[in-house]
């Protein structure tokens, strides 16, 4: 059983920054990789970034590419997306996910567990 806790949504103006945390408690016999998916009102889930166990592989969605940044800290079990250049594309609630093994993918039913999400308001 994997329980996952977002935090570190809020309300920035359009060109702001702001830091997501997901915290994981995870099985211990298994190297999980982590990912980002955001969901806006009427669109469906879509993936924004993801992380290998290790750290050294990442993945961004193109709508995402050289604005944001996953990464994990010194415990494994926590990951990150720092989103800078914050534009009202970006409003969504932000869900971190773990597929269940070391392999990091963009495809959402690749993940098997979920968190209950962040809300991220961008103004204009």
């Amino acid at each position: 059983q994997v329980q996952l806790v977002e935090s570190g949504g809020g309300l920035v103006q359009a060109g702001g920054s702001l830091r997501l945390s997901c915290a994981a408690s995870v099985r211990t016999d298994i190297d999980y990789a982590m990912g980002w998916f955001r969901q806006a009102p009427g669109k469906e889930r879509e993936a924004v970034a993801a992380i290998s166990w290790s750290g050294h592989s990442t993945y961004y969605s193109d709508s995402v590419k050289g604005r944001f940044t996953i990464a994990r800290g010194n415990a494994k079990n926590t990951v990150y997306l720092q989103m800078n250049r914050l534009h009202p594309d970006d409003t969504a609630v932000y869900y971190c996910s773990a597929p269940g093994s070391h392999i990091a993918t963009l495809t959402i039913p690749d993940y098997h567990y979920w968190g209950q999400g962040t809300q991220v308001t961008v103004s204009s």
